[in-house]
């Protein structure tokens, strides 16, 4: 699909201009946090796709190079503001559902309601937990853990080393996993 936008194939640039939308802006509201700085990242990254299409030497890496336009364009935003966004999205808004709007919490033929709503306590606690993070780790945790990249990828996007990556991730989940454990502890003290 890359190498035929890249060749002019006007149909071909469409569908990945519309693969690559969903992803730009699952992406940029995780690491800009606002909605209107994660539009204005997206569509930056977009208008960047139509223009430098063509000069991409690995069509394999376009996922990659996609994330890194998003995260600098992000970055020259915040650069216009000072501080962290005043709001970051949980993971049920950034993660598509159906026709790429948030999950609602489905009936799982497996599990009971109290079940459902343990999934949906422990779901905020992590989002809770997210925020706690630095942006830049919170970014890494988003593209390795819920994006599914590659450390060599998630590196290249962060513009960082593959050690630094895995370093961050390390401390990460550290940090997720202490929120995590602080909270059961905390509730389990509630419930006696």
């Amino acid at each position: 699909l890359v190498r035929s936008a890249a060749a002019g194939d006007a149909e071909a640039l469409d569908q990945l201009l519309t693969r690559a939308q969903d992803a730009a802006l699952r992406f940029s509201t995780s690491v800009c946090g606002g909605a209107d700085d994660a539009e204005d990242a997206m569509q930056e990254a977009l208008i960047k796709t139509v223009r430098y299409v063509g000069r991409i030497r690995e069509p394999e890496a376009f996922r990659s190079w996609l994330y890194r336009t998003v995260r600098n364009a992000c970055l020259m935003g915040r650069r216009k503001q000072a501080g962290e966004p005043a709001r970051l999205q949980s993971l049920d808004e950034v993660l598509p559902g159906s026709e790429g709007q948030a999950r609602p919490d489905a009936p799982h033929p497996g599990k009971n309601p109290e079940q459902l709503a343990n999934n949906s306590r422990l779901r905020l606690h992590l989002r809770d937990a997210l925020r706690t993070l630095p942006g830049p780790d919170r970014a890494i945790v988003f593209l390795r853990d819920i994006e599914g990249l590659s450390t060599r990828e998630a590196a290249t996007v962060m513009g960082i080393s593959e050690d630094n990556v895995e370093t961050r991730l390390h401390r990460a989940r550290a940090q997720l996993q202490a929120q995590l454990r602080k909270h059961a502890s905390e509730r389990a003290v509630f419930e006696f």
